[in-house]
């Protein structure tokens, strides 16, 4: 009769669980990474311009500039760059530039308005 109370392994499932922790994984947004693509001219980062940095995994020298992932060494990065998740990522990065800000005020008609061309008229 009796035994554990069921709600207790809910609970510590529910801390241990893996979207429970994915808010220590911040990445950036689509517009801060489509930003860092148009101001690198050739889209990639050399691992020698990278600075240091002993608490991000392979102290930060291999990075995914389309994913803002670090990696621990190259081979796990070189098989990152082959996965469809990556494929997706750079071309949706490649395609239109992703909605601002502006976009959105605009939307919702608190911008300028944008009547097209003028005419002229005779």
């Amino acid at each position: 009769m009796g035994g554990k109370c069921p709600s207790r392994k809910v609970k510590k499932r529910r801390y241990s669980h893996k979207t429970a922790r994915r808010s220590k994984f911040l990445l950036k947004g689509d517009d801060a990474v489509y930003e860092e693509l148009q101001q690198k001219p050739d889209g990639e980062m050399k691992e020698a311009t990278l600075p240091l940095d002993e608490d991000l995994p392979g102290m930060g020298q291999y990075y995914c500039l389309h994913c803002d992932r670090y990696f621990a060494n190259v081979s796990v990065r070189d098989e990152h760059f082959k996965t469809k998740r990556h494929k997706k990522r750079v071309k949706q990065m490649m395609g239109p530039a992703p909605h601002t800000q502006l976009d959105a005020d605009l939307a919702a008609g608190m911008g300028a308005p944008d009547n097209g061309l003028k005419l002229m008229s005779m």
